[in-house]
């Protein structure tokens, strides 16, 4: 009994986060209202775990899950007809009649509504940090705690962030469908971001226990095909595709078997995934064919020649300096300046490097720390490298990470 509990709550837990996104997209396309859409497939996991674990598991989980999902929104509107606009909205027929549309044979019968609603949630209306908060819990299904952390900000701040953008859409009326060719511009670059943001969040995590999840690494190149599929032509979707790809391809020696990260200089090449890597490799040839290259480009190439090196010793670090320094002007994050001063360092030697990295004015992040200590390891200032890496451990802030830090200080200060 204890066993069939536990299949029913690990099932429960992994379709959730399969397909939260998913499922609350289909309300939203249905309901036009986010927060209803949001509560009642929240509904339905509850019902889920005590239905599943009575009755077995539905033939379809996410089909289930979809259509109980709906019955549940249905019911609150009916409880507030008298009160909400929205339920005259949404028309007598759906109060008074549930049942149509309402089962879907498989799974994969059911509409794929999730890109109408990123690019709904990335409307030019909505200020640019609203646009990637609101997204990220709608459709990546990450709490709000999750998205404060990814950006730095309190709870607080964010949840205000999420329900404007929420008012919006409704105040402004926009409209839940992908946009036509001419709106494309303005809204690719917060799309880009949304899917990025996600993806950069499951491949580094800042709050779950795992530095690694899985689930939104994965959730995130399906958005990105799921973009290429719908603008075979357009080159930053595509190099952002190929970008995550390259990356992805180094998933399984990232983390060791206690969970750390493992940097790129110590991951075991023969465990990346080398059909991943022509995969990207060929999207970022598809993207440079198109002759307008773009940020995502300009990283994928970089990610392309880390993940197609035999060694870090052989690796083209000067291309790669060349290729950060034709980035940083149209994309000057802080990562990307660490990863130029690191590649100058390699190239040119740590002494090059180090002095790079002095020139980052008021950047004194724990990824610049690290990045210090990794060049003064090279230079073979073995105190100054335990200190820096020592600090780095200090102010980063998953405990993994800090955990990494600690053991390179302590393997800088061993004598070599």
């Amino acid at each position: 009994m204890e066993e069939r509990h536990e299949g029913a709550r690990r099932l429960v837990e992994r379709t959730m986060r399969e397909s939260h996104g998913r499922a609350v997209a289909v309300l939203v396309g249905q309901f036009r209202d986010f927060d209803l859409a949001e509560e009642a497939v929240q509904d339905a996991w509850i019902d889920a775990l005590r239905t599943w674990d009575r009755d077995g598991p539905p033939d379809s989980p996410v089909a289930w899950i979809v259509a109980t999902a709906r019955r549940r929104a249905i019911d609150r509107l009916r409880r507030r007809q008298r009160h909400d606009r929205l339920a005259t909205s949404v028309g007598d027929e759906l109060l008074s009649d549930p049942t149509p549309e309402l089962e879907w044979a498989t799974d994969d019968d059911i509409p794929d509504e999730r890109l109408r609603l990123i690019f709904t949630c990335c409307h030019p209306a909505i200020a640019p940090e609203s646009r990637v908060a609101l997204t990220l819990r709608t459709v990546a299904g990450l709490t709000t705690r999750e998205i404060a952390r990814a950006f730095g900000a309190s709870e607080t701040t964010m949840q205000q962030r999420i329900v404007r953008a929420k008012q919006r859409i409704t105040t402004a009326r926009i409209p839940y469908r992908v946009p036509e060719s001419q709106e494309l511009p303005e809204r690719l670059a917060s799309v880009h971001s949304v899917i990025y943001t996600v993806f950069t969040e499951g491949y580094a995590a800042t709050e779950h226990p795992d530095f690694v999840r899985v689930d939104l690494v994965v959730e995130a190149i399906r958005l990105a095909e799921l973009l290429c599929s719908l603008l075979t032509d357009e080159a930053e979707s595509l190099g952002l595709l190929a970008l995550l790809l390259l990356h992805d391809a180094r998933r399984a020696s990232r983390v060791d078997a206690d969970g750390a990260l493992v940097l790129l200089e110590h991951q075991d090449r023969s465990t990346w995934d080398h059909e991943l890597i022509e995969r990207g490799a060929v999207v970022l040839e598809r993207a440079g064919a198109l002759r307008n290259p773009g940020p995502f480009q300009l990283q994928a190439a970089i990610a392309a020649l880390n993940a197609q090196a035999p060694s870090v010793e052989e690796t083209d670090w000067t291309q790669i300096a060349a290729l950060y320094r034709a980035l940083l002007p149209i994309w000057s994050s802080p990562s990307a300046r660490i990863g130029h001063a690191v590649a100058i360092g390699m190239a040119d030697g740590p002494d090059a490097g180090l002095a790079a990295l002095d020139r980052l004015d008021g950047d004194d992040s724990s990824r610049l720390v690290a990045a210090r200590g990794h060049l003064l390891e090279r230079a073979g200032r073995a105190r100054e490298a335990m200190a820096a890496f020592e600090s780095a451990a200090e102010s980063t802030r998953h405990p993994l990470e800090a955990e990494r830090l600690r053991r390179r200080a302590h393997d800088a200060g061993r004598p070599h």
